[in-house]
């Protein structure tokens, strides 16, 4: 299944439980990808995250029922996820720019926000310096964090704290290894650290990962972080993978930060992210 075809089946599972409790993690399991590659892609491609995205069909919805039908505005809150009426006023205002009191009389506009179709359009092509390569097993020491996806946020204060407690100098920071996801939970664990062979002794607090042997699409980005990272995944996603050979296997995603001077123009980093051959 290519990328496109995987996204709409994600737009396809939102659309059939948007009143159910559904998580990111739900969806990347029932697609079979990783949750970093999912909210990744998605925002590259629409230039939402999934719950806007979720948001915005549920208050179209709702607008819809309040303006139609005779239910209690406490009711339509309970069936589209709030838990309070006032969280739901607050969200159905901010959106519509009429509160659900309003929308039950005539002749008022609502907003809607329809189902998206993902499509591919092929534009002037440019360049993407990656290259692919097999590799075995390996073994990275990092320190590890548990995140969830409303705290995936608080990544770049982890590596603040990183530097603040001087464990750079204990173990070179030169990977930011995204744990592998194994459940529908919300759960997933960061690490930042280096290869096994870059460290004599393991430091406390740290941890082994192994990494499985497999195929990598490693892709070099130039400029100053975190901006070029980040425009590199966006191109990954929206440009590369639509048409690429390749496709996403569930495993660790690594990016890669040789040197130091990471506020450099000229400063070459790296994402690999674990692929097989369609």
């Amino acid at each position: 299944m290519n990328w496109v075809e995987i996204l709409n089946k994600v737009i396809d599972y939102i659309e059939d439980n948007l009143l159910e409790d559904i998580t990111c993690s739900q969806i990347a399991y029932h697609v079979h990808v990783s949750n970093a590659h999912l909210q990744r892609g998605f925002y590259a491609l629409t230039g939402l995250s999934i719950g806007e995205y979720v948001r915005n069909r549920r208050l179209t919805l709702a607008g819809h029922d309040l303006s139609v039908g005779n239910e209690k505005i406490i009711d339509v809150a309970f069936k589209y996820g709030y838990k309070t009426p006032e969280s739901f006023s607050k969200a159905f205002s901010r959106f519509h720019e009429v509160t659900p009191s309003q929308a039950r009389r005539k002749r008022v506009h609502l907003k809607s926000y329809n189902r998206l179709t993902i499509k591919i359009i092929l534009e002037g092509g440019s360049v993407m310096d990656y290259r692919i390569e097999m590799k075995e097993a390996f073994t990275v020491v990092v320190m590890a964090r548990v995140f969830t996806e409303d705290s995936a946020t608080e990544i770049p204060a982890f590596w603040g704290e990183y530097f603040a407690q001087g464990l750079n100098e204990q173990v070179i920071p030169a990977m930011g290894v995204c744990g592998e996801v194994k459940s529908v939970g919300k759960d997933f664990r960061y690490g930042i650290g280096c290869p096994e062979e870059m460290v004599e002794v393991v430091p406390d607090g740290f941890e082994k990962w192994e990494i499985p042997a497999g195929t990598w699409a490693i892709f070099k980005c130039i400029g100053a972080m975190p901006n070029a990272i980040q425009a590199m995944w966006n191109r990954i996603y929206s440009e590369w993978l639509p048409q690429a050979k390749y496709e996403l296997v569930p495993s660790y995603d690594i990016e890669c930060y040789p040197g130091s001077d990471v506020d450099s123009p000229d400063y070459v980093s790296e994402i690999w992210i674990p692929v097989k051959e369609k």
